[in-house]
C-alpha cells in the first residue's frame, strides 16, 4: 500500500508512475484536499497541493484528468479573487468571441442528446397543449438554438386542421444569435408556407421587462425555459453574503480519504463513489429520498409571478438535475464533481481524447461553468443548478400546476436516445415528468406547467 500522503513540497515521480485508477483516486483525494485548504484561507497548503494535482491532472487525458485540471483551474481563480489587482490584471485582456460561443453551443447540442431531448418533449407538450389554437405565441426564455422551433413549425404545418398563425419572442443577451435565429426561422416557415413572426428581445433574463413579451389577447401562449431559470438566484444572494469569498464557511469539512485504493473502476463515477463514501457524497438519489430545505427567493418568485400573470397554456422548463448552488465551497464542488464527472464521461464515449471538438466544449463550456460555480459568488455566480424538487417548490408556491407528460413525448425521448452509439444514456420518468440521465444519475429534467386558477 502507498502512502496518499507524500510530503508537502517534495519532488513526487512516483505521480506518473500510478496507473489510471490509483491516479483517478488520489486526484480525487487532492482535490477535495485543496478545496479544504482554499475554503480555510490556508493559501500555502493550497498553492503544494495545487502543484501536486498538476504533476497529474491534463486536459487531455482520461476522464479524471480532464476534470481535475478544470476543477484546478477553478480553485485557482478562486484564490486569485482575494487579490483583485492580481486578478484583473490576469484578465485585462480576454476577448469574448459571439461566434466561439455560438460554436461551442452548436457543438454541446450536436455532441450530447440532452438538449435535442429537451426540445423534443417541449415540442410536443407544447403541440398537444395548442391543438385547435388559430393564434400561437411561444416565449423562448434562452433563445439560442433554431433546431427546436425549426422542429415545431414542421409539427405545426403538419396539422389536419392546418398551422397556426405562430409568434415566436426569442430573448437573448447577444444580438447576433436572435438575428441568426430569426433569418433561420423566417426561412423556414416561408417553405412552409406558416404565417410566422419572430420578435426580438436583446436583455438578460433578469432585465426582461414582462410587458416588453407583447403577449396580445386571444393568443395562445406557450413559455420555454431551456437550462436558464436558475441564473436569477444570483439576485438575492447578493444581498446575504457579506463573508470573503475564500473564507467561506466550511461545514462539511473534508472528506476522510485515508484507505485503501479500490482498483474496479468502470466510470469516473463510481471512482467518486468510492472516494466520497465515507464523508459528503451527493449520492445517485439524496435529494429524492431526503427532504431538500427550500429556500425561497424574492427576484425568482417575482419573475415566476409575472410568467404566471401571462396565463400561459403551458410552460416547459429543462434545468440540470444537480445541486450547484449550496452555501459551502465544500459542497459545490462534492456536488459538481459528481455531475461533471458524468458529462465528462459522455464525451469519453463519444469522442477520441485528442478531438478538437471535445477540448472546446469541456474547456469553454465545462470549464467555464465549473469556475463559476466554484471560483464566484454573489451576483457573478450564475451557474445555480438545483434539483427538480426545488423547481418543483417554487413553481407550485407560484400558482403553477403540473402537466404530466404525454407518453409519446417519453417514446420520442426514449427513440432519440436509442439513436445514439453509446448505451449508457437513459431516461426516467418521474410523476409524470422526464429525467435524462447517463448510465443511472439524473443529469437534467425536463417539466410542463399550467397556470393553476
Amino acid at each position: 500500500m502507498m502512502s496518499l500522503s507524500p510530503g508537502f513540497g517534495s519532488p513526487n515521480p512516483w505521480l506518473r508512475e500510478l496507473k489510471s485508477e490509483e491516479r483517478g483516486l488520489y486526484l480525487i483525494h487532492l482535490l477535495l484536499a485543496c478545496a479544504n485548504h482554499v475554503a480555510s484561507g490556508s493559501l500555502e497548503n493550497a498553492n503544494v497541493t495545487l502543484d501536486q494535482i498538476s504533476q497529474l491532472a491534463s486536459p487531455e487525458g482520461d476522464t479524471m484528468q480532464r476534470i481535475a485540471a478544470y476543477f484546478t483551474e477553478a480553485l485557482a481563480e478562486r484564490i486569485l479573487k482575494h487579490w483583485p489587482g492580481i486578478y484583473k490584471a490576469l484578465h485585462a485582456t480576454r476577448i469574448s468571441s459571439v461566434s466561439e460561443e455560438i460554436l461551442v453551443g452548436k457543438l454541446f447540442f450536436e455532441l450530447c442528446p440532452f438538449l435535442k431531448v429537451a426540445f423534443v418533449v417541449a415540442n410536443q407538450a407544447i403541440v398537444e397543449a395548442m391543438e385547435g389554437e388559430k393564434m400561437v405565441h411561444v416565449i423562448d426564455l434562452n433563445a439560442s438554438e433554431p433546431a427546436q422551433w425549426r422542429a415545431l413549425l414542421q409539427d405545426l404545418g403538419a396539422r389536419p386542421e392546418g398551422p397556426p398563425h405562430l409568434r415566436i419572442t426569442g430573448v437573448h443577451q447577444k444580438k447576433e444569435v436572435l438575428e441568426q435565429m430569426a433569418h433561420i426561422l423566417t426561412e423556414e416557415a416561408e417553405k412552409l408556407d406558416i404565417p410566422f413572426q419572430f420578435n426580438q428581445i436583446v436583455s438578460k433574463l433578469e432585465d426582461i421587462d414582462v410587458e416588453k413579451l407583447r403577449v396580445k389577447t386571444g393568443e395562445a401562449l406557450a413559455i420555454s425555459s431551456v437550462l436558464q431559470l436558475h441564473t436569477l438566484l444570483a439576485n438575492d444572494d447578493e444581498l446575504l453574503r457579506k463573508k470573503s469569498p475564500l473564507t467561506a464557511n466550511n461545514a462539511n469539512g473534508v472528506v476522510n480519504l485515508q484507505k485503501t485504493l479500490q482498483m474496479n473502476q468502470d466510470t469516473s463515477g463510481k471512482l467518486l463513489d468510492k472516494e466520497l463514501v465515507n464523508g459528503y457524497s451527493p449520492g445517485h438519489d439524496s435529494a429524492s429520498s431526503s427532504p431538500l430545505s427550500f429556500n425561497s427567493s424574492a427576484r425568482m418568485d417575482s419573475f415566476l409571478n409575472a410568467l404566471w400573470g401571462l396565463s400561459p397554456k403551458v410552460m416547459v422548463i429543462s434545468e440540470q438535475d444537480s445541486n450547484h448552488n449550496g452555501s459551502t465551497l465544500m459542497e459545490r464542488l462534492s456536488e459538481s464533481l459528481y455531475f461533471y464527472a458524468a458529462l465528462f464521461d459522455c464525451l469519453e464515449s463519444t469522442l477520441p481524447r485528442s478531438s478538437p471538438e471535445r477540448l472546446k466544449v469541456e474547456k469553454m463550456l465545462f470549464g467555464e461553468e465549473i469556475k463559476n460555480i466554484i471560483a464566484s459568488e454573489g451576483m457573478e455566480r450564475k451557474s445555480r443548478h438545483e434539483k427538480l424538487e426545488k423547481w418543483i417548490q417554487r413553481l407550485d408556491l407560484a400558482g403553477f400546476g403540473s402537466i404530466p407528460l404525454s407518453y409519446y413525448g417519453m417514446l420520442q425521448a426514449r427513440r432519440l436516445l436509442q439513436s445514439y452509439s453509446c448505451e449508457g444514456y437513459m431516461t426516467k420518468e418521474e410523476n409524470g415528468r422526464l429525467m435524462v440521465c447517463w448510465q443511472d444519475r439524473s443529469l437534467f429534467s425536463v417539466s410542463a406547467w399550467r397556470c393553476r386558477r
